[in-house]
């Protein structure tokens, strides 16, 4: 199952899988067609000879070439700048963008089978020949035609997946997804680590990208408690330790790790890159990156900071309604499987902590985190643990704003969105103490104390 997921996952980020693909189906239907006899009367056999239907094809072939060298530089452009505009982390999601991957595919398609053409038409046993497969010739006219549609096509869309709201829009949606199916949930105790428990070393280095939880606790054997260190995203060293197992009481055999390594390897993926599968922090990290890369002296664009805060507070907002924490599934006669995992507290300090110390100055990153933080308060008021994480962070985001906004004026509307956090922490009022108003315009009057 992991190998068999690594695989899909390769493939989804892969450029060159679906264009090879498509060449070789380009040449099976290019040999089929092939096959099919039709006289230059049918409406759908190329009307010139063979001369003709041989220049066509070279002429294909040729503006194809050019062609996909275009598509080519235009995506690196595409990737350099989002590389050094926004994230290095948002690479991956134009990797996998379909739409691109389908046009490149269609490119090398009719490249390949216009090439292949000139080995039959107009050809036969070294000599020339006035009969050729006319509707195969027709058949690359139709792809022509059709590259030329997906060229257009190619051009509208990469003007706009390289627009920073629709960058933040996937990552927002990507993110959404791995909270509403690919999330452990959490919320259970977890039992703490005995001190007869085996380590079990991890035998490469990498990031965990994806655990699967139900195939460990089915090898792990009858009584075998299996507890993994790190969280799904986290780096791991080789040599150092993966998972701790332990038999349930000390006076039980104690399990060999050697025999749990090829569990571990079945049941644990790690690889060289962090991947969204079954990791919500990633796509906030690139929502954080884009944020903190719009707030330095280079780029210095608070609205783009702005609109990342306001996409993460839709994904706090999925979090604060899902148990988060250390997921855990017990099996017969005590057995059972610990996979460790963030709660809300530390996604709301990871977050906000490195966006308020970057925008620390600027009153308008202020009012937006604590515009985030009355999001969440409005659904997860319930939670003392998380409306105790909400208010802490309204705090320090205040306390930092007051200590380096220098005019009182500028302070009035973090004032005012910190006293909407209380009021929904208490239940006593709404999640926004200005809704009408947008970042960048002056702010109103304070509410009268």
């Amino acid at each position: 199952m992991i190998r068999r997921d690594a695989l899909w996952e390769y493939v989804r980020g892969s450029l060159w899988v679906l264009p090879t693909m498509s060449v070789l189906a380009a040449l099976a239907a290019g040999s089929l067609l092939s096959l099919v006899r039709v006289g230059p009367r049918s409406p759908l056999a190329f009307q010139g000879t063979s001369d003709d239907a041989r220049t066509l094809l070279i002429g294909i072939a040729g503006t194809m070439v050019t062609v996909i060298a275009l598509l080519l530089g235009l995506t690196v452009v595409a990737l350099q700048l989002s590389s050094t505009q926004y994230s290095p982390r948002l690479l991956r999601n134009f990797l996998r963008d379909r739409p691109n991957q389908v046009v490149l595919s269609v490119f090398v398609a009719t490249f390949a089978y216009s090439a292949a053409g000139l080995y039959t038409v107009g050809v036969s046993g070294g000599s020339r020949t006035a009969t050729f497969p006319r509707l195969a010739v027709s058949g690359a006219l139709v792809l022509l035609f059709v590259s030329l549609g997906l060229l257009v096509f190619f051009a509208d869309h990469l003007v706009h997946s390289i627009q920073v709201d629709a960058i933040m829009r996937v990552v927002e949606r990507g993110t959404l997804a791995v909270i509403g199916d690919g999330l452990f949930t959490g919320g259970q105790d977890a039992p703490d680590v005995p001190g007869w428990a085996v380590p079990v070393t991890s035998p490469r280095s990498g990031y965990v990208q994806a655990v699967r939880p139900g195939r460990l606790l089915a090898q792990a054997g009858r009584g075998v408690c299996l507890r993994l260190r790190p969280r799904v995203g986290e780096h791991v060293v080789a040599g150092t330790t993966l998972a701790w197992i332990w038999a349930a009481s000390p006076s039980d055999p104690a399990p060999d790790p050697r025999a749990f390594a090829p569990v571990l390897d079945a049941g644990v993926r790690i690889g060289f890159e962090r991947t969204l599968e079954q990791d919500a922090a990633l796509g906030i990290r690139q929502l954080v990156d884009i944020a903190c890369k719009a707030l330095s002296p280079a780029v210095n664009d608070p609205y783009t900071a702005v609109q990342a805060v306001d996409h993460l507070s839709v994904i706090f907002c999925a979090l604060a309604t899902r148990p988060l924490g250390n997921h855990i599934i017990r099996g017969d006669a005590g057995a059972a499987v610990i996979v460790p995992g963030r709660r809300f507290p530390d996604y709301l300090a990871v977050m906000c902590g490195l966006i308020r110390r970057y925008g620390a100055r600027e009153p308008t990153i202020a009012d937006a985190l604590l515009r985030l933080l009355g999001n969440c308060a409005a659904v997860a008021r319930d939670d003392p643990e998380r409306a105790a994480a909400i208010e802490e962070q309204a705090r320090i985001v205040l306390a930092d704003a007051e200590r380096e906004i220098a005019q009182p004026a500028d302070l009035a509307l973090p004032h005012a969105e910190a006293e909407a956090v209380r009021q929904a922490l208490a239940g006593q009022g709404p999640a926004s103490a200005s809704p009408a108003s947008s970042p960048g315009e002056p702010p109103g009057p304070p509410p009268p104390s």
